[in-house]
């Protein structure tokens, strides 16, 4: 039996690296806009997964880029100089560039119906249309780049994890401690397994709730508090590397 969390709640597990920058292509030829949606993703909403962005006016300078770069999402206007959005958009979805495996979310004026599913056949991830409300534009970024992180992660499994001492194996669902086993409840699994894959990385208590709730299973902060207070209790002096964050959530200090 594993007690594993399901595919859709891995997103928060599988952040991505701190030491690896995740390129970001803006595509707009509007500068006060395209300057909007990079500050946008330099907002601390997206501190996790340690952006790296770009910003091009064309389809034509992105073609250039897209030769030498490998995207994991473009933000792509569809009203451009020259080449329109959708049909760049179109021509790297059939592609065998490594950018057909990039998330692109189409941005434009044109809110109808027909509009928004030709974009979306074309290839785009989700769709927004201008004026942005700038809130559900996040929301709509972090979706995406939650999914990519999450099929990231599913292409790389990592059956143990090893640290400082403390092995966790997610297959047979066992820890040990100095070689010593560590019984632990479900949860308190789910979370120490949680905690070590996200070595450095601040996990909010919405986080883990999120990962530990089950069907017949209501789960609040101070719930998560408990399950944190036993796990120390279980782990003694290791226990240390598990770190309160004030008002916010725990991590396990980077190694």
């Amino acid at each position: 039996m594993s007690f594993l969390p399901s595919p859709e709640k891995t997103f928060a597990m599988v952040l991505h690296n701190p030491n690896t920058k995740m390129p970001v292509l803006i595509i707009e030829d509007e500068s006060s806009i395209s300057e909007l949606l990079k500050m946008t993703l330099q907002d601390s909403y997206f501190q996790n997964y340690n952006l790296k962005i770009e910003q091009v006016q064309s389809c034509e300078q992105a073609r250039f880029l897209f030769q030498n770069q490998k995207y994991e999402l473009v933000l792509l206007d569809w009203m451009l100089p020259g080449e329109q959005g959708i049909d760049l958009l179109r021509a790297i979805k059939s592609s065998q560039s490594e950018n057909a495996t990039a998330s692109f979310l189409m941005m434009t004026a044109k809110s109808d119906a027909d509009s928004i599913v030709q974009g979306l056949e074309a290839g785009a991830d989700d769709y927004v249309t201008k004026p942005f409300d700038f809130q559900v534009l996040k929301a709509r970024i972090k979706n995406i780049l939650n999914r990519k992180v999450m099929s990231q992660q599913q292409k790389q499994p990592k059956d143990q994890v090893s640290y400082m001492g403390l092995e966790i194996d997610f297959g047979k669902v066992t820890v040990l401690l100095n070689q010593e086993a560590i019984h632990l409840t479900p949860s308190e699994f789910k979370l120490l397994g949680f905690l070590l894959k996200s070595q450095g990385r601040v996990l909010t208590r919405d986080h883990l709730i999120d990962l530990i709730q089950g069907q017949d299973v209501s789960v609040t902060g101070r719930t998560i508090d408990t399950h944190v207070f036993s796990l120390r209790k279980k782990l003694g002096s290791w226990s240390d590397h598990i770190e309160t964050i004030r008002g916010v959530g725990y991590r396990v200090m980077a190694e």
